[in-house]
């Protein structure tokens, strides 16, 4: 064929393996390695020796064996059409073709001590299995000015009296298609965090330069006076901001170097994908200079603007006090009654700087804003398992055949387990095609009446199986761009078999994993085969524990998974999740806790004068630290009232950029998150008014009133 460039065959089959605990169910893919020496996909093995493979010999996957602690030279054992051999292990590898190791698209949680892969001869799988000098995979590759959608529907055409299940292009390969969305959402935090966290600096830097400028209005008066310009001047501070910024981001390069291979590791060890160097890319140092730079002096430019007014003969005059009018709240009687004079007086000082406090506010919601994603996540994520399992899917064990069996099965495992209801169903691998849009998904057919799985569309009103057409899980329409009444293409994989068109009945709520539904009958009778089921769905609730032993020998069982098994490996990720949410939140607690700090210090610094004309007045320092903090909580509390609707907005977008094909994040929010968030948010502001205490605590109130240059 035209545009092949490589091609090489390979066994592959899945095996049940005998392990010491015999109520374990464990699964090993056995792959033959091809005779020759260049292959396609090149397995990495750690060490100066590569692993040789005899008649007996294995190369396991190195997440299967670090989970279950096999070394070389160990022995396992698989069960190979009801017979077990003994299989040495002559070395451990790594993989491209399995960094994240699922056994399929409808696993929602690795786990890799229970699914492994193991890399034998040619000889002794084709001997096993009767594949004598025959493959039952292909891998290919093809010229690079060759198009491989072109290629793909040649190959079909061409291998479909071979019965062609189903042709997989690298970017819908399980592993390839996870690590890609994984470095999707990491490149969309690169292009959106550094910019939130440089705005909010930013603002830091404008409240800090404004009020420097205020303070320094008699020494630019002079400078004025002695011939220097306005551009010489506003240069000056300008040079200040970007003086604080290039120290920052020389400390930033310096962490982000030094958490660098740290970070590395972890993805490593998650995705395992092995470490062989790891380069320091200077490009992106210097990007992360030029963006500092420009915000930087964004702020330079606001903050110092008000040079630009001073007049040298003004500035040598002390500054006329600012026009003082009753603000709009004061017009209120009944309200303004019930402010204390303290309330009152923190009210006026911040309604006499709006501008600033408008950017104190905004800075300060924007690390509300943030809080609120982490803790959206923590929420949503068992949420959405619990919905998923307990209301769309209410089964205890899924059992999927070796191959597609008659109806008649399901009494007979019925008479094999004790169980309260069993269900058959009807799972096959289809491409759907919506124009040039295409997606290879896994259509599963239910009975009409269904005890087992629940559909809601996006309204959340309950729908039925249509006894013609399909539903469709709300993130595949989004993939294909399909609505309710269009007519898809089902392509089908099986020979002999026809592709058909068919209407999308509804589109219905997948929070895990992303499938087509229909009727299990009229699914049969249009794809598969009439009569035929690939698998049952049991609930047991009393004997949960005996289901797996009860079928754990049966002929024709590939494998029996449990909702429990899944809901434990979802906790061990929820752990690793939990992790990463307070990352974020130190984040977004530090960005509260800098924004208060600096303000307060700045403010302090400021109103020296006034504060020490009240303390004249009697007020005790206690009296102005309250004070200060009823500022601060003023801040605080417009902050939090601005940033509900910011954080809404931010995990908007997150649940919008984050769906996939394994998981669709929901937009379900709830007062909880809010007040988390909230109380994230007062807990770093406290913080920070107490790192600030002893500013106030420390000041000389008579030098203060001695002098009103700083």
């Amino acid at each position: 064929m035209e545009g092949i460039k490589e091609v090489q065959g390979r066994v592959s089959v899945d095996v049940p393996m005998e392990v010491e605990n015999k109520d374990e169910k464990v699964k090993i893919r056995l792959i033959s390695l091809p005779r020759e020496e260049e292959k396609i996909n090149i397995l990495y093995q750690p060490g100066k020796r590569e692993a040789k493979l005899g008649n007996k010999d294995v190369i396991l996957l190195e997440q299967f064996a670090v989970a279950r602690d096999i070394n070389p030279g160990d022995v396992i054992t698989p069960r190979i059409n009801g017979r077990l051999y003994e299989l040495r292990v002559s070395g451990i590898a790594a993989s491209s073709e399995f960094v994240y190791v699922m056994e399929n698209e409808q696993t929602i949680l690795p786990a890799p001590e229970k699914f492994g892969v193991a890399f034998v001869s040619e000889e002794f799988v084709q001997s096993v299995f009767g594949y004598q000098d025959s493959y039952n995979e292909l891998l290919v590759t093809i010229d690079e000015a060759s198009n491989i959608d072109d290629i793909i529907d040649s190959m079909e055409k061409k291998l479909d009296r071979y019965g062609v299940k189903r042709i997989i292009k690298r970017e819908d390969q399980l592993s390839h298609t996870v690590l890609t969305q994984e470095l999707d959402g990491l490149e969309m935090m690169a292009e959106t965090v550094p910019v939130l966290f440089l705005s909010v600096a930013a603002i830091i830097i404008f409240i800090m330069l404004s009020r420097i400028v205020q303070n320094d209005r008699i020494g630019i008066g002079v400078l004025k006076a002695l011939g220097y310009s306005n551009f010489q001047v506003l240069a000056h501070y300008i040079k200040y901001a970007l003086v604080m910024g290039f120290t920052g981001a020389v400390i930033g390069i310096g962490s982000g170097l030094l958490f660098c291979e740290p970070m590395c590791r972890f993805y490593a060890l998650y995705f395992s994908l092995p470490i062989i160097k790891i380069d320091i890319y200077y490009s992106f140092m210097f990007k992360a200079l030029i963006l500092t730079g420009l915000f930087c002096i964004s702020a330079g430019i606001m903050g110092a603007r008000p040079v630009l007014k001073i007049m040298p003969a003004d500035s040598m005059r002390p500054e006329a006090p600012k026009f003082g009018k009753r603000i709009m709240m004061e017009k209120i009687g009944f309200l303004w009654r019930r402010f204390s004079f303290s309330w009152k007086m923190v009210i006026r000082n911040a309604m006499r700087t709006k501008g600033r406090l408008a950017f104190l506010v905004l800075g300060l919601s924007m690390a509300f804003g943030i809080n609120t994603v982490p803790i959206y996540l923590a929420d949503v994520f068992p949420l959405m398992f619990t919905i998923q399992y307990d209301k769309y899917q209410k089964m205890d064990y899924n059992v999927e055949f070796t191959r597609p069996m008659p109806k008649r099965v399901v009494k007979e495992i019925g008479h094999l387990v004790e169980a309260d209801n069993i269900e058959p169903k009807l799972e096959y691998p289809f491409e759907l095609q919506n124009g040039w849009r295409k997606k290879t998904v896994s259509v599963i057919g239910v009975p009409r009446d269904t005890s087992f799985y629940l559909f809601e569309d996006i309204n959340n009103r309950e729908i039925k199986i249509p006894q013609k057409g399909l539903l469709l899980s709300e993130a595949m329409a989004g993939i294909l761009n399909i609505n309710q009444g269009d007519i898809i293409t089902v392509k089908n994989f099986i020979p002999g078999k026809k592709d058909i068109k068919i209407e999308v009945k509804g589109i219905v709520k997948q929070y895990l994993g992303s499938n087509a539904y229909m009727d299990m009958d009229t699914m049969g009778k249009l794809l598969v085969d009439q009569g035929m089921i690939t698998g049952v769905s049991i609930a047991a609730k009393d004997s949960a524990d005996k289901v797996k032993d009860q079928l754990k020998d049966i002929k024709n069982i590939a494998s029996v998974n449990s909702v429990v098994d899944m809901k434990n490996s979802f906790l061990e990720f929820m752990d690793m999740m939990m992790v990463s949410v307070g990352v974020l939140l130190i984040f977004g607690g530090l960005l509260g806790f800098a924004i208060i700090y600096n303000a307060t210090v700045i403010g302090i610094s400021e109103r020296r004068m006034e504060f020490a004309s009240l303390r004249v007045m009697g007020f005790d320092k206690k009296d102005v630290y309250r004070l200060v903090s009823k500022e601060n909580a003023l801040i605080t509390g417009l902050a939090i009232l601005l940033g509900i609707p910011l954080g809404i907005g931010m995990i908007r977008g997150l649940t919008g950029a984050y769906n996939t094909e394994m998981y669709t994040i929901p937009l379900m929010l709830s007062p909880k998150i809010f007040v988390y968030a909230a109380l994230a948010t007062i807990i770093f502001v406290i913080i920070a008014q107490l790192a600030a205490r002893k500013k106030i605590f420390n000041l000389n109130f008579i030098d203060a009133l001695k002098s009103r240059i700083s």
